[in-house]
Formats: structure tokens, sequence, C-alpha cells
């Protein structure tokens, strides 16, 4: 007899307009979509393009309207500034459409760009919710980002209002915004008309004149304003992530397709129903955020928590497990770095015993490799049943997991379990040919994708075409390599490309090495991503000095890690910057970053046939070694 997972899957493959056609009836639409699939004028797959509906309504106002007005709909909970608050789907909903009001009231229309520079508090929420009612198109960049990193991001998302709050706040430390806004918007080429700032007790902003809107002052003035249908293939967000040439990507997600893939996760791999409490901790700058925090959950008819705190020394690793207890969690999705950070501080799980959570079921990670430790310690600690699942900024949802909805398998360490219904995974070789179980190679998705993926690069097609589409024709490139065991598994094995994972964070060891390069004193230079217990990846920087150029006590070294902070921002995390007399190279002056990265990991190497100088390796095994 096929199972209820084997049923689902061969569904969806055999039969997708069908299946989703299906799916797409358990959200309410404006207009039910007649063009389940089509293409668009890239010639790209599109889902529900003639379909009408808001993503705002179906996670706000249809609940309201369905009656659960009353159910906690969003709970905050900032353990850095002290303060909680809990609000209804009634709540939320008024707050939503004030401001959406303001929005409106100054000049945000359907299809315009709204950049969301916050911190992770209630309004952030708010804020990407009352676009979503408009028909504007959100961009969430993480607070505090360098004015560099925003700069690119107006300049191409050419946003007509920026978001923002007057500070973040980080353990014992504030973050004033306001100064790298400023920095941002007089280095842009392209200048918003406003910027609307949420006034924080903390630290206040003093605003510019004329351009500068006090967001508690105008919301209070604005009227609450409607929902504003849209059709399923207009655009909700553009969310930018690491491309492999330095220059961040942005993401589209289509309304239609996003709404209709999150409600089927939901109830698929999460196992999830109305009215559970739902946390991710993430953040509203990953696509986690976008998807967990506050769409899926909302949609859904779930109660989410947004935490403004660490897994630790907020005030200690016991954190999660307080959140746990206090509201009653459900189910807890995080990143493994945020279970390493806890099992680091406190190894013996003594915090866990302090915080009875008889209400969590079920702990979910993703965002980077699930090593067997971490997995194993988290089951033996929790007595919990822990699910590992791959997914990516660009697909917006979960590509393979344990889809307990229908069914649960048993677990494998190092895999996340099977495709979900709707991913038709392979591994392909270079050649593009199949690959045999078990064998390692590139991890592709045969389209059409399913709902909820992107359907474009914001502005830039040809970069989506050249960066997913052109490889492999007929499929999507993931970027990633693994292989798929005899019983189906898929066991991801990392990046393929030079973009690494930083406790979750994907990061362009490219853009770092253009950093470092523009030093004045520096020759050339490599980034890798070594191995770290903690956060998976953390980057090494490798530099070669210019002649006549010499690092006195490390000052080099220190004004380096300091510019990738000044240029990238802290979440680079780049700590380690090692001078050598040369880097590893092919005959063909390729640098060997493979190599050097094995070296760092303290794997075992064969030295390349196509190699230089073997004694380059020797030398980054000398810059390695005072370090281990």
């Amino acid at each position: 007899m096929i199972s209820a997972y084997q049923n689902e899957f061969n569904r969806a493959k055999n039969d997708p307009l069908t299946f989703w056609q299906e799916q797409a009836k358990a959200i309410e639409w404006f207009k039910f979509p007649e063009k389940i699939l089509s293409k668009d004028e890239n010639g790209i797959d599109s889902w529900f393009a003639d379909g009408q509906m808001n993503t705002a309504y179906l996670a706000l106002d249809y609940h309201v309207l369905n009656g659960r007005g009353d159910q906690t709909a969003l709970i905050y909970d900032s353990p850095v500034s002290g303060k909680k608050q809990q609000y209804t789907y009634k709540e939320l909903t008024d707050h939503v459409a004030r401001t959406a009001g303001m929005l409106a009231d100054l000049g945000v229309v359907k299809g315009d760009r709204v950049i969301i520079y916050m911190p992770m508090i209630a309004e952030s929420v708010m804020a990407m919710l009352a676009c979503a009612r408009l028909g504007a198109v959100h961009s969430v960049v993480f607070g505090g980002f360098a004015p560099n990193e925003l700069v690119i991001r107006i300049e191409d998302a050419e946003p007509k209002v920026i978001m923002t709050a007057s500070c973040g706040i980080e353990v014992k430390k504030i973050i004033p915004y306001m100064p790298l806004i400023n920095k941002a918007m007089a280095d842009s080429r392209f200048k918003p008309k406003n910027v609307v700032v949420l006034q924080r007790d903390e630290y206040p902003a003093e605003l510019t004149e004329n351009r500068d809107i006090d967001w508690a002052e105008q919301v209070a003035i604005s009227a609450p304003h409607d929902c504003v249908p849209v059709s399923g293939r207009d655009p909700l967000y553009i969310l930018y992530t690491s491309g492999t040439t330095g220059k961040p990507k942005g993401v589209v997600r289509e309304n239609g397709g996003h709404a209709v893939a999150l409600k089927y996760s939901m109830s698929t791999i999460y196992d999830a129903k109305p009215g559970d409490v739902y946390w991710a901790a993430s953040d509203v700058g990953w696509v986690v955020g976008h998807s967990y925090i506050v769409y899926a959950p909302l949609i859904h008819g779930c109660t989410t928590i947004l935490y403004e705190g660490k897994p630790v020394r907020t005030p200690d690793p016991g954190a999660f497990w307080r959140v746990c207890e206090e509201y009653k969690v459900n189910i807890l999705f995080s990143a493994p770095t945020a279970f390493r950070a806890i099992k680091k501080e406190d190894p013996e799980g003594e915090l866990i015993k302090q915080y009875k959570m008889p209400d969590l079921r079920t702990i979910f990670m993703a965002g980077e490799r699930l090593d067997p430790p971490t997995l194993e310690w988290v089951q033996s600690k929790t007595h919990l049943p822990v699910i590992d699942h791959w997914w990516q900024t660009e697909t917006g949802w979960a590509i393979s997991g344990n889809p307990l909805g229908l069914e649960t398998f048993p677990l494998k360490p190092g895999s996340s379990t099977k495709p979900v219904p709707g991913f038709q995974v392979d591994i392909l070789d270079e050649a593009g040919e199949p690959l045999p179980p078990n064998t390692q190679g590139y991890i592709v998705i045969k389209c059409p994708l399913p709902p909820g993926c992107l359907t474009t690069v914001w502005r830039h097609h040809e970069r989506f075409q050249s960066g997913y589409l052109t490889q492999f024709p007929g499929y999507y490139v993931s970027g990633d390599g693994g292989y798929i065991d005899d019983d189906g598994y898929l066991f991801v094995m990392g990046r393929i490309d030079d973009v690494i994972n930083v406790a979750g964070h994907r990061l362009s060891t490219g853009e770092m090495e253009e950093v470092l390069g523009g030093h004045p004193d520096v020759a050339e230079c490599a980034v890798i991503g070594a191995h770290d217990e903690l956060k998976g990846q953390m980057p090494i920087g490798f530099v070669v000095l210019k002649d006549g150029h010499y690092s006195v006590d490390g000052n080099v070294e220190k004004e380096l890690i300091q510019k990738i902070r000044d240029d990238i921002g802290a979440v680079a995390s780049l700590k380690r910057v090692l001078v050598v007399n040369r880097l590893p190279k092919t005959r063909s002056g390729k640098v060997l970053r493979r190599t050097i990265k094995q070296v760092a990991d303290g794997e075992q190497y064969t030295m390349p046939s196509t190699i230089d100088d073997p004694s380059s390796i020797t030398e980054i095994e000398s810059a390695l070694q005072p370090q281990k």
C-alpha cells in the first residue's frame, strides 16, 4: 500500500496543476485563479497569475471576519529592552491598517517599494504587513547593516519611503540607526522621498526637517486603509541575498504562490494547527523571518512570537526555554547555531530542567547543516523530536524535510530527510547527467518550481537566468552539493560556490575579498569559510601585501578586520586575517580555495597536480599553526 507521503508526492509530480489548484482552495481569494500555471513575459513559470487576493487580508482581516479576532496573533518579547506586548488579530489588523494609511498619506501606492530597516520590534511586522496591504513591495534590510550595504539596496530597489527606528538594542549595547541612515542617504544616487522613524525610548533620534517623519505622530493622524487587491503574480517583497559576484541579488516573491505554499507548508511540514503558538526564533531580515515569523503563522491562524534577544546572554542560555514555557509554545524553529551557543554555555542542559514545557511538541532547525552532535545534544536534553529541513532564501520554504503532517520518517543524522511534495530533487554531475544513489553531485530541482519560489532577480532578470537556470536546462541549480541515498533521503553537504554560511547568514567571500583587496597595502587576497563548532563556518582572510609593505604588530590585520566591519557589517564575523607571502594557485593563476579550506579545517588533502608552487601550501599551514 502506497504511503501518505508517497501518494502526495506522486500527485504533485504527475499532475502539478491539479495538485496546486487544490492547495490554492485553502486560502481566500477575491477572485480564484483560472490560470494555475502560466508563463510570464520572460518565459518563466508563474503560479496563479490571474487570481486576485491580498496577503495582509489573508494574514489578518480574514481571521477577524471568521471568529479569531480575540485570539492572540503576535507576542513581542524583548529581554534587551525589558518590554513585552501582545496583540490580538483584531488589534494587529487595526495597527497595520493605520500604518498602511500612514504610508498612503506619504504617497505610497501599489507597486511602490519601501525599505524596512528596523530591529526586532512589533512595528517591523506591522510595516511589512502594511506594505502588503497596499500592494507595495517591501524590502527588509537588517537594522544596523553598514551604510554602503544599505546604499546598494536603495539604489537597486529605488524605494519611495524608508521605515526605520531610532536604534537597535544588542546585549548591553545601543546601536543608533539614524547616523547609518544619514550616511546611506548622502551616498546613494537614488534619494527616497521620506524616512519614517519610530522613536524608541532607549535612544531617540534627531530628525532631518522635511525628510524625516515621526512614526507615532504620523500614524496617529492617518486613517485606516483597506486591503488593495493584487494579482497572484504581483511581487510581495524583495529580499537581498549574497551573490557569488559579491553583488546582492534581489529575490522577488510573488503574492499568490507565496501564500499558497506557506499555507500548505504549515500543515504538511510543521503539522501546525490554527491556534497553535508557533515560534521561529529568527530575524525578520532573513527569509525565515519573512516566511515563519510573519506570513505563514498568521495566514494559518497561529499565534506567532517576535523575540528581540539572543539564545544566550539575554540573560542566560535558558532564554529559549523561558519563552517556550511562558507562552506555551507548540513549535520551535531556529538555526543550529542557536542551539550550539546554548550547548556551549550550558553543556549539561541544566537550565532546560528549570522550565516546564509540556506544550512544546517539536523543534525544527534550518539555515545551515545540522551537524549530528548538535542534533544528538538537543534530542537528549529536551527529549523532543528534532526535525532538520533544508531550504533557501530563493525557495522561501522547505525543499526537503520530514513531513509531519503526512507521516514521520525515521531520522538519519546529517540528512534533511525527503523532498517535500512539489519539489523534484535530482543529483547531477558536471555534464548534467543523473547520478546514482550515494554519489555526490549538484543538487538541482526540476522545473517548474512549485509555488512560492523566486521568479526573477529584481531588475536583473539575466542574473536569475544565468545564476539558476542556465547551467542545467530544465533545472533550477541550488548551488549546493550533496547526494540522495538508497532510501530517498537527501544529504546536503554544502555550497559549491563561494557563499559561506555564518550562523545562518549567507555571506559572499567574494564581497569580503573585494573589501580586503581595496586596502592600499594588499596585493591579493583570498577568503574561505573554515569550519566552526559554534557558527557553522567562520571566514578567514589570507592576504599578500604589496612589496615594501609590512605589517607592524598586526596593524594591517587589525585595519582589514575593521574595514570589513565598516563596509559589510559585524555580521560578516571576520576576526582572522593572516599575512602570507603567496597564495596557493594553479599554473593558470586560479587560487586553490578548496585546498586552503581543507588545510584550515585540518582535513587530509591531496596536493593538486595543477599547483604552481607547493611551498605555498606549507606557508598556509604555518600561518594557521599558531591559531590552532
